[in-house]
């Protein structure tokens, strides 16, 4: 069967809506997750109240995120960046940018991330593979794969590397698809 997207008009596709759900307006796990993070953070983040629109969404998805790794929070940060630079989510540009300074990155090292790079050898090779498994869904270049073992790193950080992708690409659909209202300073345009 083929299908002719060509013949699809433009007009006949509807914005879908997503309003940004309030405490009352969720389940009672995430009401209580709700609270939660009221108090760890000061706020729900709308991303993470969009989540709450499934019952067990939210706790599913805090649960796979706050899982022990064996990347460092800084790798994790540098990775989160750049999935969401490669996925064009502005949301989690937004929130990566503060929560990477949060983690020891200044601004320059930032802006390197999202360009997919860094000045320390061992983050680039990083950076590199996980721009790479994300443009490329898996299929990267055999430099990229043996720059990252070359630095020092292992299976069990590909294989983490790998989940920390799945993780942050999850999020930049969810908003590329709700366009949510961004709850954080706004990240610059490369």
């Amino acid at each position: 069967m083929t299908y002719n997207f060509n013949s699809i008009k433009m007009e006949n596709i509807k914005k879908i809506n997503f309003n940004v759900p309030t405490t009352n307006e969720v389940g009672p796990v995430n009401q209580e997750i709700f609270d939660g993070l009221n108090k760890a953070l000061g706020f729900v983040p709308n991303l993470y109240a969009t989540i709450a629109y499934s019952n067990n969404g939210l706790k599913r998805y805090l649960d796979f995120q706050n899982a022990k790794t064996s990347l460092s929070n800084k790798e994790k940060e540098a990775v989160n960046l750049i999935v969401s630079q490669v996925n064009d989510c502005i949301y989690c540009q937004s929130a990566h940018l503060v929560l990477g300074k949060m983690n020891g990155f200044n601004d320059a090292q930032l802006l390197d991330i999202r360009k997919g790079k860094s000045e320390n050898a061992k983050l680039n090779a990083l950076v590199k593979l996980a721009a790479d498994i994300t443009k490329n869904r898996g299929n990267v270049k055999k430099t990229n794969v043996e720059d990252f073992f070359a630095q020092g790193y292992t299976k069990e950080n590909l294989v983490d590397l790998i989940l920390q992708v799945s993780d942050k690409t999850a999020m930049n659909y969810l908003h590329n698809l709700t366009k949510v209202p961004v709850d954080f300073p706004i990240a610059e345009s490369l």
